[in-house]
């Protein structure tokens, strides 16, 4: 493969710290050459509460990366979720420009930077202003309204924001390791590129994250993302429920959990037990497996109710044919998608990232949809100032150049029109 480029993703989540560094072609095909999996300290439930641990985390991940692949990393996409992320839809409108009223890059760059005038708080940032749809004099649907007639241009737009200091603190953890931020992306967009297909995108698709501190959910119609939402459960409520149950330290509680829980606990065998090392003089107990599925199923279905709150709540119930794809550790546990289906009355599968090769047997399974989906985002957009296809960084200005508009749209263009 020629080598052209080279991307690197880094997910710095609750649980783990993965770094992808990877090669991209001529045709943006893949190849991962280096990969770092650490465990994570320093963050909970997304967000940084001790910038050294976090620092040290980054930099061990980074580093086996290096040394595997053979090149130094200087810059990353990087991931974030937490409860701090939100979003919101609006709209913004113009007037086409041009004399004869033909539609041009410039008009769709205006539409969207006036999408982007929104009353923000002051401690808080966006993250990603995403096009959805156009509107060209009432006409709602419009893909590509390049070379359209028109007088008025509309823009559906989905823009997500952050907490300004959970932010600024993530990025300070990777600028004390010497990595520059390319850009922050929001983990369910960044999995999405790794796990759906463009038919699940356009049906109608609920991505469900489930991380060890929160579950992010992505609701995606017509192609593009509609709503993004973050529950504060994840895997390690698990472990934690499993610690008090059965009075057990939290490392010893979630090696118990990744053996032997499992989402539902009808069909274990009463009579299966499990030695437990529990506090106290460190004595060694056998409990019944049962108890360890009865957690974790309680657990889980308290999560699923609540992503199926947030799907009412994001207005697009009943509008998801294509169902829910599970991404993330928790993802990995045996019977949970007959669970999630039960509960949530809808097809539920496992999301297994696809589109790379290389050294990709330790990131084939669901818990890394997210690190997969920040090397694909790179290899995808990365090549454009304007914000890396469908959707633009927070330091990005459409207008800020008017020399360089028509080529960071058309770039846009191509990246999310068929």
């Amino acid at each position: 493969m020629t080598r052209e480029r080279i991307v690197v993703g880094i997910d710095a989540g609750s649980t783990k710290v993965t770094t992808l560094i990877a090669e991209v072609g001529r045709h943006n095909n893949v190849h991962v050459i280096g990969v770092g999996v650490v465990p994570s300290r320093g963050l909970r439930k997304g967000v940084v509460v001790s910038i050294d641990e976090t620092v040290e985390s980054i930099d061990a991940s980074v580093e086996k990366a290096e040394r595997l692949s053979g090149y130094k990393v200087e810059g990353a996409y990087v991931g974030i979720a937490g409860a701090h992320v939100t979003s919101l839809n609006n709209r913004g409108v113009v007037a086409v420009s041009h004399p004869d009223r033909t539609i041009t890059e410039d008009d769709v760059a205006r539409a969207i930077d006036a999408a982007r005038v929104i009353n923000v708080p002051s401690n808080r940032e966006i993250l990603h202003t995403i096009p959805r749809c156009f509107i060209v004099d009432g006409q709602e649907g419009v893909r590509n309204p390049v070379s359209m007639q028109g007088y008025r241009l509309d823009v559906e737009t989905h823009i997500v924001t952050g907490a300004a200091t959970a932010i600024q603190n993530l990025t300070k953890c990777f600028e004390r390791v010497g990595v520059d931020v390319q850009q922050l992306v929001v983990e369910p967009l960044a999995a999405s590129e790794a796990v759906l297909t463009d038919e699940e995108k356009e049906m109608g698709v609920a991505l469900v994250d489930i991380g060890g501190g929160t579950t992010t959910i992505a609701i995606f119609v017509e192609g593009s993302v509609w709503h993004t939402g973050t529950i504060s459960v994840g895997g390690n409520h698990i472990t934690n429920d499993i610690a008090v149950r059965l009075r057990t330290p939290f490392a010893e509680a979630d090696e118990l959990k990744k053996k032997y829980a499992q989402a539902t606990s009808s069909d274990v065998d009463a009579d299966d037990v499990v030695e437990v090392t529990t506090f106290g003089d460190s004595q060694v107990e056998s409990v019944p497996r049962r108890q360890i599925c009865e957690v974790a199923e309680a657990r889980l279905q308290e999560t699923f109710l609540l992503v199926q709150s947030e799907i009412r709540r994001s207005g697009y119930e009943g509008l998801l044919p294509a169902g829910v794809v599970l991404v993330g550790g928790t993802a990995q546990l045996s019977g949970i998608a007959d669970l999630a289906s039960d509960l949530l009355q809808l097809p539920v599968r496992h999301g297994v990232p696809r589109g790379i090769h290389g050294l990709v047997d330790t990131v084939s399974g669901p818990a890394y949809a997210a690190s997969v989906g920040l090397v694909l985002w790179g290899a995808r957009y990365g090549d454009r100032a304007i914000g890396r296809g469908a959707v633009v960084n927070r330091d990005d200005r459409y207008v800020s150049d008017p020399r360089k508009v028509g080529g960071r749209v058309k770039g846009w263009l191509r990246a999310i029109l068929p």
